[in-house]
């Protein structure tokens, strides 16, 4: 028990010091984004509103549970199990999120991935 006490102690000072998502974090995330935007890279910022969301996720996770994901997989597991109403809007707009790879994206659709993330930003008042 105390072998697991201590993995899991490690693991989360590991977070804390070196990939801590905390609200300063996500709003800058989404300046950049609204900075891009406002550039008319609609692409670029839906990539960077992403970020956002991901960041969003990442904090909202480890101020419930003590942890964050550390991909995209074990994201969508645990907002499943922790925050299904988030992981449905995740997994309803992922696709959109995959696409930024490889496609120009409309800036229609960069404003909805932008509403969603300031949607998920005032329902978790990161402000």
């Amino acid at each position: 028990m105390l072998v697991l006490v201590t993995e899991t102690f490690k693991y989360l000072i590991n977070v804390i010091l070196n990939n801590v998502t905390s609200k300063k974090q996500v709003l800058m995330f989404k300046h950049s984004a609204d900075q891009v935007f406002n550039l008319g890279d609609f692409t670029s910022a839906t990539i960077l509103y992403f970020k956002t969301l991901f960041a969003i996720h990442d904090f909202i996770l480890l101020q419930k549970i003590g942890y964050a994901s550390k991909d995209h997989t074990e994201r969508f597991r645990l907002l499943e199990k922790e925050f299904p109403k988030s992981y449905k809007i995740l997994d309803s707009e992922f696709n959109t999120y995959r696409s930024t790879y490889s496609r120009v994206i409309s800036e229609e659709t960069c404003v909805r991935i932008r509403e969603l993330v300031e949607n998920e930003i005032k329902k978790y008042e990161i402000e």
